[in-house]
């Protein structure tokens, strides 16, 4: 992949931003097509990108935006029509690689018309189906705490953990963490504190609150969580708040591992939703009070999504559940349940966590990755971003002569504190955790953590 390329990006709103502004960090020269003049005053304080304000129907804009010199066109805007016809004039245009959001869903079913392998784009994206799938993944997992799997076959794993007051590693300094656990490699990566991320250090004390993201090897996470005293999940009956496009798609992803109860504000809605979910319990009722949660068996849940399509909704539905859980202080049951809270704005993800909700997903970010990894492929191996807090997990390859090859881990102190290195596949093919003393070669493949504004500086570590 080159190192800087030419990239159009159609739609400012929600995914649109999220991926200018990652790409222009990496080192893009983006250019952005926006018709909202609103939208194009924000863009303009918030975003290093080429803005052009213009209606993308207009072959006028097109040439404004010379996008014939375009490597690739990402067509997000709220319009799948438009999308798609985007991705036609694009490549009229000549650019080579097309990516469009369309959000129906019958392209995909029996019988369309239209199919998505007709219209030729090279990757399509349905941000509400990614969010859906994210959720369940989280919930099959062994471990309702396994945040996300690393590398081809999933042996690298980040768990998130929050630390109680008597946690074995409350009050501790994270070198002496490494110590006291020497013959077990595990690296604490990120830290969500309040609504601050936290990229720490050997001098960094862990406090009680924090929510820790760990990364190991698949094999000994249960000897991480015996370590930290957190109990393997066996969460089998689940409540979803909201029974729009995602939590709809929840129910039908998790219906028969798990027992699903639905419950939706609106009549009519519900209603649908009874004849569509077979193997689902739908309720009518409002999940943002109390009265409604208890009615619909809230204590009798171990899990609980809130994903309608309110923010402030999916928010406090799932603060109240879990306060009304963890009331029965004579459950112990209870007293784990876990929330799942989907909201759309970025800023609202930190809060959430720091509300001790325990996922927090949003499926701009969800969708920006699937983008990211997408245009990042071939340097970077895959991109996601820890649920929770603002940092990304990346696996980037070393070229030769580049500055990570130069030194050990631990002095590259120009790094420190903005970027860890959570492990490398060696030459065995296996996956170990980074160390201080760790030496990566040209052509090592390797798991990195940082913050989204770090991003680019991480990706000239490893560029020659």
């Amino acid at each position: 992949m080159k190192k800087s390329e030419n990239i159009l990006v159609l739609g400012l709103g929600g995914v649109g931003e999220h991926v200018a502004r990652r790409l222009s960090r990496a080192g893009h020269q983006v250019t952005a097509i926006e018709n909202n003049r609103d939208i194009i005053a924000h863009a303009d304080a918030e975003l290093d990108v080429r803005l052009i304000q213009g209606d993308a129907r207009s072959f006028s804009t097109w040439h404004q935006a010379e996008a014939s010199k375009m490597d690739y066109m990402i067509a997000v805007t709220d319009d799948d029509t438009l999308n798609i016809l985007a991705a036609i004039i694009a490549k009229k245009l000549g650019i080579e690689q097309r990516i469009a959001r369309v959000r129906t869903m019958e392209l995909w079913s029996k019988g369309a018309i239209l199919t998505a392998e007709d219209l030729d784009i090279d990757l399509l994206i349905r941000p509400k189906e990614l969010a859906a799938r994210e959720v369940a993944r989280l919930l099959k997992s062994s471990s309702g705490n396994v945040v996300i799997d690393i590398g081809d076959d999933g042996n690298l794993q980040v768990v998130a953990m929050t630390v109680d007051r008597d946690s074995p590693m409350a009050n501790t300094r994270l070198a002496d963490l490494a110590k006291r656990y020497d013959d077990f490699p595990f690296r604490v990566v990120a830290v969500a504190r309040d609504i601050d991320t936290i990229i720490p250090t050997g001098g960094f004390v862990i406090e009680p609150g924090d929510r820790l993201y760990i990364i190991t090897t698949c094999e000994l996470r249960p000897q991480l969580m015996t370590i930290a005293k957190m109990e393997e999940d066996r969460r089998q009956n689940l409540m979803i708040i909201g029974g729009g496009l995602i939590g709809k798609r929840i129910a039908q992803l998790l219906q028969k591992p798990f027992n699903v109860r639905l419950i939706e504000k609106n009549e009519q809605r519900a209603e649908e939703l009874l004849h569509i979910l077979r193997n689902t319990e739908v309720l009518h009722g409002d999940g943002s009070t109390r009265e409604a949660l208890l009615d619909a068996g809230l204590l009798q849940m171990d899990t609980i999504v809130a994903a309608t399509g309110e923010n402030e909704t999916n928010i406090m539905s799932s603060v109240l559940a879990k306060h009304v859980i963890q009331m029965r202080g004579d459950d112990k049951r209870a007293r784990i349940g876990k929330t799942v809270a989907l909201v759309k704005k970025e800023e609202y993800v930190a809060l959430a966590s720091a509300m001790d909700i325990d996922i927090v997903l949003d499926e701009k970010v969800l969708g920006a990755n699937e983008i990211l990894r997408y245009v990042r492929r071939g340097h970077v191996f895959a991109v996601a971003h820890l649920h929770g807090c603002d940092a990304e997990v990346v696996e980037l390859v070393a070229e030769q002569g580049a500055p990570i090859t130069r030194k050990p881990l631990h002095a590259l102190t120009e790094v420190h504190g903005r970027v860890v290195i959570g492990g490398l596949l060696n030459e065995d093919g296996k996956w170990e955790i980074g160390l201080g003393l760790t030496q990566i070669l040209a052509g090592d493949r390797v798991v990195c953590i940082c913050r989204e504004d770090d991003l680019g500086d991480l990706q000239r570590m490893f560029m020659s």
